[in-house]
């Protein structure tokens, strides 16, 4: 990358990104669990792993601001200080709603009753009440400090540190596409252009079919049969 580049203003568009592929599958989830037919057999285990795959990929996305983005930001932008203690905060609390939906799914995917049904959406439910707030104010309020206070180059080098160093290539692979599903042109290429050129060949061929299988396991009511 070239210095000027480099010293740029940060691109923040990923994180919209991110949120927003959150947002989607919770939605998908949600109509999963409150459509006929109800998910079963091999269906309401890939949907409950699914739930599984995205608690551990937000509890990592969270570790990754805390550790790494918002102390940066406290260096950069020392008077945006309240509004990193409230995303600390936030994060705490979204960590126990996270950890009742992994317990929910566990008793979902077990047996399909339609208990662990009703629970399992209601535990989504506070798990929203607690996630879709702090996801908005991040994008309209934490963001735009980041755009602000932060370099391309710095920007980069904690996505880097935080999140592709902690990926192997095939996690980087099926996250990507989870990532890339239903973008438009504009937003799919922000994402990816995260990756240089011949690995991007790669991860965008050669993991396509796994995640279409793996999508249509969950979101397919013809997949339980």
């Amino acid at each position: 990358m070239a210095k000027r580049q480099a010293d740029e203003r940060a691109d923040t568009r990923m994180m919209g990104i991110i949120h927003d592929a959150l947002r989607r599958d919770l939605g998908r989830t949600r109509a999963a669990l409150t459509e006929q037919p109800y998910p079963d057999g091999i269906r309401r285990v890939a949907l409950a792993d699914h739930l599984r795959w995205m608690m551990g990929f937000l509890h990592d996305h969270h570790s990754g601001e805390d550790r790494g983005l918002w102390p940066l930001l406290r260096e950069k932008a020392p008077d945006a200080a309240e509004l990193l203690d409230t995303m600390e905060q936030d994060h705490a609390g979204i960590s126990d709603a996270m950890t009742a939906v992994v317990s929910a799914a566990q008793r979902y995917a077990g047996g399909g009753s339609d208990e662990t049904r009703v629970d399992l959406l209601a535990s989504l439910t506070a798990l929203e009440d607690a996630l879709l707030p702090h996801l908005q104010r991040e994008e309209q309020e934490t963001m735009p400090v980041a755009a602000s206070a932060l370099t391309v180059g710095e920007w980069r080098a904690w996505e880097q540190e935080f999140h592709i160093k902690q990926r192997s290539f095939t996690e980087l692979g099926d996250e990507g596409h989870w990532l890339l599903d239903g973008l438009d042109s504009a937003r799919y290429q922000v994402v990816v252009r995260q990756v240089p050129a011949m690995p991007r060949f790669i991860l965008l061929h050669g993991f396509a079919r796994r995640y279409r299988r793996r999508a249509a396991l969950r979101w397919d009511p013809g997949s339980q049969r």
